[in-house]
């Protein structure tokens, strides 16, 4: 195969390039070379490019390679790639006149970019299902807490009461989201661009369809060049676990935070935590701190095939192969920290007296208090706003709790800064800053109240159950794929 080159390989070309590559495909890709090797043949056979007597001899040597596995196939890095590696044991079985006509009507460019997608395919169908288990932990954690009153937050700052199960149902939805995304890279991907030969398809009459099937695609890509020149897909799925990583990111961000003692809302679990070397007391939330690391990681992998793709021409080039390299440490990240996300989260546990304690008293409920003012007095709410505003900075200064919040004082800044007299009633004022009536009462679509959360989880759980009947439907068409393939060669 090195007829134009009148030198052999460098040693460092095999040092740094090859070998490296072919080790790792040779652990990555070795089933879904062999597995378009053999629908190859097949097509091949169909179409009469190759005859029946060699056809089955080629059939016989890729049976045996398959069944020695992996780890048999000795590697020989002048050989320069994986493919090649097989293609010499199989001429080693049957021979160069039978073995040389696997190879008939395609190019390592076509054979390759064919795996890629099948390696990329196979590896988001592993992050997908991750992400159904993730919404299913997540309901089920907001499901028995839709009523558990909690202190939201905004700039970091108490906000407004809201539940537990508000808070999990948002992050089931921002999930669901992310099961979407993670679908549109999988169809993205599974288009076959077996045929394409090395960029300008071939002369041999062969069938792309037969191929695209029996590997389980969904079509083939219209244009040959661009079969061989499009890594897009590789940056869908990139961009997809990148967003879905910041997803597991700002969930951990936020435990991490309320599990710190300041806090003390949350605790993790002793099997998901780690001790101190020195301090006897540490309990340490390192889960958390790997799922922050590892997403930044994953940031760092779509920026660089990015990059890797950038400034090349439309075409092939070793560029595009690179651009692989971060995918395969992106997806290990990803499926580490999803896995972890999991793990974690079942373990959790929540001090909800200190959590109801808070609200209580960090006016979170005191928006509701200007809400009433709009309602019983007909007056703006900017102009309640105001009042309670004023109010709040009197009860900070003097340190007086919210507690102890009484309609005199209200009344009493209400004239001070708006010159009018209002009163309201002790109980308006009562409920307006009990934070679980408050909570309560906050109904409208997609707010805190535990009726809403309620509707919010069955409609999630709703679209769980048809997204994981699908993912079902994407496996199980694959693996019939692979069952009609095994049926083309016997």
């Amino acid at each position: 195969m090195r007829e134009r080159l009148k030198s052999d390989l460098s040693e460092k070309v095999i040092e740094y390039l090859f070998e490296p590559s072919i080790l790792a495909e040779r652990e990555r890709s070795f089933s879904n070379m062999m597995n378009v090797n053999q629908a190859h043949l097949s097509m091949l056979l169909a179409e009469g490019i190759v005859e029946e007597e060699t056809g089955e001899k080629i059939k016989k040597g890729l049976d045996e390679i398959v069944a020695e596995g992996k780890r048999a196939l000795s590697i020989d890095p002048k050989l320069e790639d994986l493919y090649f590696n097989i293609e010499k044991r199989l001429i080693e079985k049957v021979g160069t006149e039978a073995g040389g006509q696997l190879h008939t009507g395609r190019s390592r460019n076509d054979l390759y970019t064919t795996v890629l997608r099948m390696n990329t395919r196979d590896s988001l169908l592993i992050i997908m299902e991750l992400v159904l288990q993730t919404r299913n932990v997540i309901l089920q954690v907001a499901k028995e807490n839709t009523s558990t009153v909690i202190s939201g937050y905004t700039h970091m700052q108490p906000a407004e009461p809201i539940t537990l199960g508000h808070y999990f149902s948002a992050l089931g939805q921002a999930f669901e989201r992310d099961s979407h995304r993670l679908v549109n890279a999988f169809q993205m991907t599974n288009c076959s661009p077996l045929g394409s030969g090395a960029m300008a398809g071939t002369t041999f009459p062969i069938n792309r369809e037969t191929t695209a099937k029996q590997l389980g695609f969904c079509g083939v890509l219209d244009n040959s060049l661009d079969g061989i020149a499009s890594r897009d897909y590789l940056l869908e799925s990139l961009s997809a676990m990148n967003i879905l990583m910041n997803h597991t990111n700002r969930i951990a961000q936020d435990l991490y935070i309320w599990s710190t003692d300041e806090f003390g809302t949350v605790a993790v679990g002793d099997s998901v935590a780690a001790s101190s070397s020195i301090m006897p007391q540490k309990k340490n939330p390192i889960t958390f701190e790997h799922m922050k690391a590892k997403s930044s990681h994953v940031l760092g992998a779509y920026v660089s095939a990015t990059g890797c793709l950038s400034n090349i021409s439309y075409g092939h080039c070793r560029d595009l192969s690179e651009s692989a390299t971060y995918l395969w440490e992106a997806f290990k990240e990803v499926e580490a920290s999803l896995n972890l996300l999991n793990e974690t989260v079942q373990t959790l546990s929540f001090n909800e007296a200190l959590m109801l304690e808070r609200a209580v008293l960090n006016f979170t409920t005191v928006t509701e208090l200007a809400n009433v003012i709009v309602r019983e007095e007909k007056i703006s709410f900017r102009q309640a706003h105001h009042i309670v505003g004023n109010v709040v900075n009197y009860m900070l200064e003097h340190r007086i709790p919210l507690t102890e919040l009484s309609s005199e004082l209200i009344e009493e800044i209400a004239y001070n800064v708006l010159g009018q007299k209002i009163a309201l009633r002790t109980d308006k004022i009562e409920s307006a800053l009990n934070p679980i009536l408050n909570v309560k009462s906050k109904n409208s679509k997609g707010g805190p109240a535990p009726e809403e959360v309620k509707k919010q989880i069955g409609k999630l759980e709703i679209k769980l159950k048809k997204d994981e009947r699908f993912y079902d439907q994407l496996k199980a068409a694959i693996m019939r794929s692979k069952a009609e393939l095994d049926e083309a060669l016997v």
